[in-house]
């Protein structure tokens, strides 16, 4: 069985968990070096697997997560056996992330991406005062608000979810932006966004009312003006059991109750 295996290289959370479900693995299967690796599977969860993605994006290989956390919408069940078979049988997803472009205070720029959103959040006891601009054209002139974010499909379940945020079916290229805690205009509650629009968050009074905004583990503190827009040229595949593919997940997710 073992055999069959297409050259796969194991990554795993510092949990117990997943150190000893990486350790039984390694037992099972042969692995090579991630650099040698047509597979990664990912043993963790939702944040290790987009650790994952940020840190081997360079290798441009599918990833096969595997369940061993809290969370885990972006992985598979944990099972040991039938490693090849499962592989063999999973269907790829591909995931575009979002570009974010944030100017700080003292002047400078930093780039991140973001596989499932681009939040901005006030950094003090203010409210954030916020320019929301689409395709450089301005919308609200002032959203008083706790943050705003911006997600993709896959993290549309996530952070966005929580924050009263639409769901997203995947393929729908489509962006979520959705205020936290907004106070005014007090009826606004987001939009869906065609996936090409560029948008601008600008921090009219930064040091009165500081923002940091965050690709989703990444934050840049005390920004003035933030870009957001999907990437044109950089994809991610995740391998999902057909059984338990991402596209059934979100779907199924706008029937909970």
């Amino acid at each position: 069985m073992a055999a069959d295996l297409k050259p796969i290289a194991f990554v795993a959370s510092k949990t117990e968990e997943a150190q000893a479900a990486l350790a039984e693995m390694r037992r099972h299967y042969a692995e090579v070096p991630l650099d040698k690796a047509r597979i990664i599977v990912a043993l963790g969860g939702d944040g290790f697997m987009l650790r994952t993605l940020h840190r081997h994006l360079a290798l441009n290989l599918p990833v096969y997560g595997m369940k061993l956390g809290t969370v885990g919408f972006l992985m598979n069940q944990f099972r040991p056996d039938g490693l090849g078979e499962r592989l063999a049988r999973a269907q790829p997803t591909a995931l575009k992330p979002l570009v974010m472009q944030a100017v700080g205070e003292s002047g400078t720029t930093a780039t991140a991406l973001a596989f499932n959103e681009v939040s901005l959040l006030r950094q003090t006891k203010q409210a954030a005062h916020i320019r929301v601009s689409l395709n450089g054209v301005v919308k609200i002139e002032e959203l008083m608000c706790d943050g705003v974010l911006v997600s993709t499909s896959a993290g549309s379940t996530a952070y966005n979810l929580s924050a009263h945020g639409p769901i997203l079916p995947l393929g729908a290229d489509v962006l979520a932006m959705t205020p936290i805690s907004p106070f005014r205009p007090r009826r606004w509650r987001g939009a869906i966004l065609r996936a090409g629009t560029e948008v601008k968050f600008e921090i009219p009074d930064p040091y009165k009312r500081p923002v940091s905004a965050t690709a989703d583990s990444n934050e840049i503190r005390d920004v003035v003006e933030v870009t957001i827009h999907e990437s044109r040229d950089t994809t991610v595949t995740l391998l999902f059991d057909p059984e338990h593919n991402l596209e059934d997940r979100i779907l199924n997710e706008q029937f909970a109750y």
